[in-house]
């Protein structure tokens, strides 16, 4: 199995150890932190999603125009755009990018967050909604003729999208969330699912789950797993800016009047991290749970701690439960992404062609 590498792309300079300052859209940092991941290797930049934040799709679109092989995960909500309308967006911008996108599905955990937005379903509707909404993305890529389709909440007559994926069959379709109403619809439509950096026992058994519901529907999924590497010269070294991270992670939230304890979101990947954290803040080989700890796990938070050599065995270990696609990105965001690329991405790429040369002449 080849090993994919993700990282991300934000409209400013912005993480837990940074605030955001300056304006949300700051055009130079895009293009500086785009052209990063591009020259140090990354496959693929996450553009997120967020109720309040720039539309994901328009910033891939820039980033795209100052990157030549870099690829795209852009992160997209079901629901607030007619999936017919969406899947011919995705397609045209996949034609100008020259096949470069990829859709990460988000359905939403926070009923506050959506909200804001004008979306007052229940989880398990929102994922209900989300399966329908796929299955009219994917016949639009798909279908050579008009369609009908008729749902709980979508109603389609006669659909038909003219503009196709210029990858055939059609997007890549990345697919995130961990609760119960979430995996039967993984298993239905995920391409890649996505989970966040928890224990190897607590991946194994999530990946169990997703192929046992990829299998009703005759289907195989690969697995992708976010993580915030820390990587130096010596482990002390490491550890020593992953204890630094932590102190101002706590001190910006408290000045933010932001708890950092003791608080924990309604979403199903954030408890789970959280769980993990509740087990002590270094577990398995090297993973961390300080930063998810004082933030209560608000998305992507745990790392790996150690040399580029430790942390490439450990993704290993994740590797060898069946994910093959990393998603990784720093609390300095463009200084992280540049080691990266020179320092860790590599030397994973050469351990994993390793790895598979030995299983080749073992089965020889």
């Amino acid at each position: 199995m080849s090993v994919e590498f993700i990282g991300i792309i934000h409209t400013q300079n912005v993480s837990e150890i940074h605030p955001p300052a300056g304006p949300v859209i700051d055009v130079d940092y895009v293009e500086t932190i785009a052209r990063a991941h591009d020259e140090g290797g990354f496959d693929r930049a996450l553009v997120a999603f967020h109720s309040t934040g720039p539309e994901s799709q328009l910033v891939v679109a820039h980033a795209a125009s100052v990157t030549k092989n870099l690829k795209f995960m852009i992160a997209h909500r079901p629901g607030f755009t007619q999936p017919t309308l969406a899947a011919r967006q995705l397609a045209t911008l996949d034609h100008f990018t020259g096949g470069r996108v990829a859709v990460h599905i988000i359905t939403g955990g926070s009923d506050e967050e959506l909200a804001k937005d004008g979306d007052h379903l229940t989880k398990d509707e929102r994922y209900a909604r989300t399966s329908e909404y796929l299955d009219i993305v994917r016949a639009e890529w798909t279908s050579e003729k008009p369609f009908d389709y008729k749902g709980q909440y979508y109603q389609v007559d006669q659909g038909f999208g003219a503009v196709k994926p210029l990858r055939t069959p059609q997007i890549p379709v990345y697919f995130g969330g961990s609760s119960d109403a979430a995996i039967p619809v993984a298993g239905k439509h995920a391409d890649i699912f996505a989970l966040w950096g928890e224990t190897q026992a607590q991946v194994a058994e999530t990946i169990a789950r997703v192929r046992q519901a990829a299998a009703k529907h005759g289907r195989q999924v690969k697995f992708s797993l976010s993580l915030r590497p820390i990587i130096a010269d010596t482990e002390e070294a490491a550890w020593a800016r992953a204890d630094e991270i932590v102190a101002k992670a706590k001190a910006l939230r408290e000045a933010a009047g932001l708890p950092t304890s003791g608080h924990r979101p309604p979403n199903a990947g954030s408890q789970r991290l959280l769980d993990a954290a509740a087990q002590g803040s270094r577990l398995d080989k090297r993973l961390w749970t300080g930063v998810a700890a004082v933030t209560g796990a608000a998305g992507n938070s745990t790392g790996l701690v150690g040399t580029p050599q430790q942390v490439a065995e450990a993704l290993l270990d994740y590797y060898d439960l069946g994910v093959t696609t990393f998603l990784i990105r720093g609390f300095d965001p463009v200084e992280d992404a540049v080691a990266y690329g020179r320092d860790l991405i590599p030397l994973v790429r050469k351990l994993v062609a390793e790895r598979e040369a030995q299983a080749v002449a073992a089965a020889s």
